[in-house]
């Protein structure tokens, strides 16, 4: 039986979250923001997490893979969001 490297099984222990790349906070899984990224959503895939962040409404953000036994960042995407609506005139 092969064994398996222990870098390798780290690597399963990572969430992938959307990131508000203005703010430099996260999305949650009630849809709202943190600044710490252990409470942020885990979208377990980049595709899924880049479909969700266009959907939001925000400007620039960034896919971000959280390694959360050492609290590493990996930047994996970005793009942008619906944007931010224009204040109406008074």
């Amino acid at each position: 039986m092969p064994g398996i490297r222990a870098n390798l099984v780290t690597c399963l222990f990572m969430n992938i979250l959307i990131e508000d790349a203005e703010s430099l906070e996260y999305l949650t899984g009630d849809n709202s923001w943190t600044k710490n990224a252990a409470e942020g959503k885990d979208f377990g895939a980049t595709r899924a997490a880049f479909a969700a962040a266009k959907k939001e409404v925000m400007g620039r953000f960034n896919i971000v893979a959280y390694v959360r036994q050492t609290k590493q960042f990996i930047n994996m995407d970005h793009g942008r969001g619906k944007g931010i609506p224009a204040a109406s005139p008074v």
